[in-house]
């Protein structure tokens, strides 16, 4: 039966190569598309011996007695051991940042190599689902919790790691980290990446310029971008080729339209994907596509290219729905054009459901950022390392300060009082003052059901199925997906 789900799950996954990406937070977005090959930062004995120093250092270091000096953590192996680690950081500053986590560990434990791949954002699911079902899984490996997290759980290839969470020292994770990173009460990923809430992003001098107020409403909002359509401006910059930037908007409408009371229901098939709240969101949309509120060819736009934040930078899209990494990304592109440009605010109240005492304050995104799970296939020691790695290196001091000037704040209590970058602030307080912050749907549904989730956006901002249409494709895969489960 194990074999069975996960060759579902294999299947599902392997039918298409444009991925998720919503949890770029650790990446600073998403990673170059298109590509299969995965790059490799892996330190040579040579580099290393170098980076250890002295010989008395060495030996020091690998004894465990650096690391473990005030802390409680496991004292690891002194034999030789090889950890192989897939991230998605194959983009600045990301990349030089997990990097150095990884050097530090090395450094202080010479003993244990750690082989880094950094996969393409994209193809990551895949390569990693193919990598399963070949039984070649590498021993620790970025997930985001949710649907994906439980099925590698459930297929064998995620250890428990609740005995040493309980036992050894960790951040102190906000609860909603912890919260997403476990199943059935079972801790299974360790947080690493950081905060990620979904707001809009804008432009300032364009608002400015045109007399343009914040919206707070949709009817605002509406109105807002009808003067930008007179002025040969499109309202929205949307790169919706990984189909995962078009369900942001789908999400928020379907949360300002019902709270999470209809998607919960139609998540348990209690309910459907064509109630209300999606007929009301998916309408919405092609209304929006028709006025000509996003881009030409908004399917075959990537914003792996950057050709989303491109349109706000030349002036030709005022606005920008999107995870907040991409404070960070814009504002290492041009800070002082960010600076002088960018504002932000959170997705408007719809005022009709409002009235009816429907709640406006769900957010969508993810309190875990990006977690580590582990597969030590029993090797006791291994995932003690991987433990150790993830809670005392990937989230030291050094890795959360550069988080910090990188605009990510960790998930960790306290973080979010040190924020300065006034868009990070906002963005941060909406985060805090949510009631309940919605997962990504593409990560929070199964693995098969995201597949035509994300398909179903395609078809939505393509104009090519109805509401109702992409209603019953979900319904019937949500069904398959329970039926599988049972």
């Amino acid at each position: 039966m194990k074999m069975k789900k996960f060759m579902a799950l294999a299947l599902s996954v392997a039918m298409t190569a444009s991925l998720v990406a919503c949890g770029g937070s650790s990446n600073g977005g998403s990673d170059t598309s298109g590509q299969t090959e995965a790059t490799t930062a892996s330190t040579t004995q040579e580099d290393k011996d170098s980076d250890n120093g002295s010989g008395s250092d060495a030996a020091e270091a690998s004894t465990g007695a650096k690391q473990t000096d005030g802390k409680n953590v496991p004292e690891l192996t002194k034999d030789d051991m090889t950890i192989t680690l897939w991230d998605i950081a194959t983009e600045e500053p990301n990349r030089s940042t997990q990097e150095a986590a990884v050097a530090r560990f090395m450094k202080d434990y010479p003993n244990i190599h750690v082989d880094q791949v950094h996969q393409q954002n994209d193809n990551y699911k895949q390569q990693l689902v193919v990598a399963m079902s070949s039984g070649k899984c590498p021993d620790m490996y970025i997930s985001w919790g949710g649907g994906p997290m439980a099925e590698y759980y459930n297929s064998g290839y995620a250890d428990d790691i609740t005995e040493l969470f309980n036992k050894y020292d960790h951040p102190e994770f906000i609860d909603a980290a912890v919260a997403q990173g476990t199943y059935k009460d079972k801790v299974i990923g360790i947080p690493f990446g950081s905060l990620s809430g979904c707001d809009v992003f804008y432009n300032k001098t364009i608002f400015n310029d045109m007399g343009l107020e914040v919206p707070q409403t949709l009817d605002e909002l509406e109105a807002v971008c009808e003067k930008l359509k007179a002025a040969d401006i499109t309202p929205f910059a949307l790169a919706n080729a990984p189909k995962w930037t078009g369900s942001m908007y789908y999400m928020y409408l379907v949360a300002r339209h019902s709270g999470n009371a209809e998607f919960d229901a139609a998540y348990t098939q209690e309910g459907s994907f064509g109630s209300e709240a999606f007929i009301f969101a998916s309408d919405k949309i092609q209304d929006w596509v028709k006025k000509g509120y996003f881009p030409d060819g908004v399917n075959s736009l990537s914003p792996d290219d950057g050709q989303d934040k491109q349109l706000l930078y030349d002036g030709s899209c005022a606005m920008m729905l999107h995870g907040s990494w991409m404070a960070g990304s814009m504002a290492a592109d041009n800070q002082e054009w960010y600076d002088q440009n960018i504002g932000v605010f959170r997705w408007p109240e719809d005022s009709e459901a409002k009235a009816k005492g429907v709640p406006q304050d769900v957010e969508i995104g993810t309190a875990i950022g990006n977690a580590f799970n582990f597969y030590s296939n029993g090797d006791k020691a291994k995932l003690e390392a991987m433990y150790v790695l993830a809670t005392q290196y990937f989230n030291d001091d050094t890795y959360n300060t550069e988080q910090m000037e990188h605009l990510n704040t960790p998930s960790i209590k306290g973080y979010e009082e040190q924020v300065t970058d006034p868009n990070m602030k906002t963005i941060t307080e909406v985060f805090f003052n949510a009631s309940n912050v919605q997962l990504w749907y593409d990560q929070y549904l199964p693995a098969s059901v995201t597949e035509v989730h994300k398909d179903s956006m395609s078809a939505l901002f393509g104009l090519e199925k109805t509401g109702a249409e992409i209603g019953a494709d979900q319904d019937k895969a949500m069904k398959e997906a329970i039926a599988e489960q049972q």
